[in-house]
């Protein structure tokens, strides 16, 4: 009976928990809809890809095959900047009758797709030539057949002797003609079979997928452990009633965000070199910019992590509250933060990434490893992460304004 009792006492506090209830029921629906609307969404790769001095008929094999855009350029200098303002995903480039194609490799989903476009344009043009030659040798043939008859009509209408003599000419013509158009036929339909060279501007051909995801998960973890952290941080001094004995002391409620920002900033700096150094060099990642202007980045994405968590714990009343916010604030910068790719949603569903922050971190740091970007040349995506900070700051501002009591 004390069993029933405590059980009991158990459901009725869990049925008072209204917030409890709605984020243990809705949050797995909301989950399994982003879910779907991510997967049941357009799942092809688009490429563009830059030719220089590629035959009309290459280029149109290529073109018409479904999600690859071709485009003609005149110098190789002209095709590698396009290359490195990430207009095109790969060069391809013909040196006689052999082909030299440059990857940008940054995703080795988008090169193994131009690998095998080309590889199947390249082959749909060689079967249409050797269908050409055919036809040639075929014509070349039904052109002999004619001559050899002709002669044979020659020889009956000639007399035995002259019959004779004719016959050994005609014999050899005949052979001489044979041979002619059988070596043009060879010729037509042996073709070398062109060398094919490929480069890889970042990497290498055992470059995966998961060198493009790795910048993303980098930042994902340095946010998902702040905004835990500072948040759990943060909820135990209210709960406690440190924060309010605080407040009410004549302290300006900007000094004390700013305190609590500073002092869990020295946590958050110390775990976000802790985590891009081990990323780095324990996972034998390439760095083709600056390795300190990826800590950077993701020193500003932990800020905005710490102003985030300090700000939702100030709508959980305990720890398992503040972790039912995970589904809902966590989960959505898994799914559209770039770890799957966004060029594979809808339109409508990509536009949701612009409210990411872990979205603008990716791109700069994904940028600097892959592309050696310098970081003054990335202030978009900075400047994004700061706005973001500077508004989640006010936000916890003003949100402490509901505890203090005078």
């Amino acid at each position: 009976m004390r069993t029933i009792g405590i059980m009991n006492r158990v459901l009725k506090e869990l049925f008072r928990d209204k917030r409890t209830l709605a984020l243990m029921f809705l949050a797995p629906i909301l989950i399994m809809l982003l879910m779907s609307v991510i997967f049941n969404t357009n799942s092809s790769t688009d490429v563009n890809i830059g030719t220089i001095s590629v035959s009309h008929k290459l280029n149109q094999q290529m073109a018409d095959i479904k999600h690859v855009t071709v485009k003609t350029y005149d110098t190789k200098s002209a095709a590698k900047k396009a290359l490195k303002n990430e207009k095109i995903d790969a060069i391809v480039k013909k040196n006689g009758s052999n082909y030299s194609l440059t990857y940008a490799n940054t995703d080795s989903t988008k090169t193994a797709t131009v690998k095998l476009a080309f590889k199947n344009a390249l082959t749909a043009t060689s079967i249409n030539q050797l269908k050409s030659a055919l036809t040639k040798s075929t014509k070349a043939t039904v052109k002999l057949q004619a001559q050899l008859q002709a002669i044979q009509k020659q020889q009956s209408a000639a007399t035995a002797s002259a019959k004779a003599g004719s016959a050994a000419t005609a014999a050899q013509q005949a052979t001489s003609t044979k041979a002619t158009s059988t070596t043009m036929a060879t010729k037509s339909t042996s073709q070398k079979t062109p060398k094919i060279t490929n480069h890889y501007v970042y990497g290498d051909k055992d470059t995966g997928y998961f060198a493009k995801m790795l910048p993303i998960l980098m930042g994902f973890f340095v946010f998902f452990f702040v905004f835990l952290i500072s948040g759990m941080a943060l909820l135990k001094e209210r709960t406690t009633g440190t924060l309010d004995r605080l407040l009410a002391t004549p302290v300006k409620r900007s000094s004390i965000v700013f305190g609590y920002m500073l002092s869990y900033g020295v946590l958050a700096v110390i775990q976000t070199i802790l985590i891009v150094l081990v990323t780095v060099w324990l996972l034998g990642i390439e760095v083709v910019g600056n390795m300190a202007s990826v800590i950077v980045i993701n020193l500003i994405l932990a800020l905005v992590a710490l102003a985030f968590g300090i700000l939702l714990s100030t709508f959980a009343n305990s720890e398992f509250q503040m972790m039912q916010f995970i589904p809902l604030v966590i989960v959505p910068q898994v799914f559209f933060s770039g770890i799957i790719p966004l060029d594979s949603m809808a339109a409508w569903a990509k536009d949701i990434s612009y409210i990411i922050p872990i979205k603008y971190a990716g791109d700069a740091v994904t940028d600097i490893i892959m592309r050696g970007t310098s970081i003054w040349h990335l202030g978009f995506d900075i400047g994004i992460l700061l706005i973001f900070l500077v508004v989640l700051t006010v936000l916890n501002i003003v949100g402490l304004k509901r505890y203090r009591k005078v």
